[in-house]
């Protein structure tokens, strides 16, 4: 990157080509995208007061959330389910990962607010 301004260079590989994508702070956290020291990536991120960051933080905390139940549910409908154990596995990492943005949110509340 030759400048830092408020968005972060991904390039994303599709059909054999490459595209470069510069995404801004507010599609990341559209994205789910919670973690402080990602988000402080961005410019933008250092001009927000602390109740502003927190409450993108929150926000990116519940999409998460919500991506993290959906692909739950996604698998556990999955057709004949009792004869794929490994979806089961599938579903104990999602948990696990759902706990974790729990644990995550806690800890970003009391550095925020405590």
């Amino acid at each position: 990157m030759s400048e830092m301004d408020d968005s972060m260079e991904t390039t994303p590989q599709s059909a054999g080509s490459v595209h470069s994508k510069k995404f801004q702070l507010r599609e990341v956290v559209e994205m789910g995208e919670y973690d402080p020291d990602y988000l402080g990536t961005f410019a933008e991120w250092h001009t927000l007061s602390k109740p502003v960051q927190w409450s993108l933080i929150k926000k990116a905390l519940d999409i998460r959330e919500r991506q993290l139940v959906q692909q739950w549910a996604e698998i556990n409908n999955i057709l004949d389910f009792r004869l794929k154990p490994e979806l089961k596995i599938a579903l104990k990492n999602i948990e696990k990962k759902r706990h974790e943005v729990m644990r995550d949110r806690e800890i970003l509340l009391m550095e925020y607010f405590g």
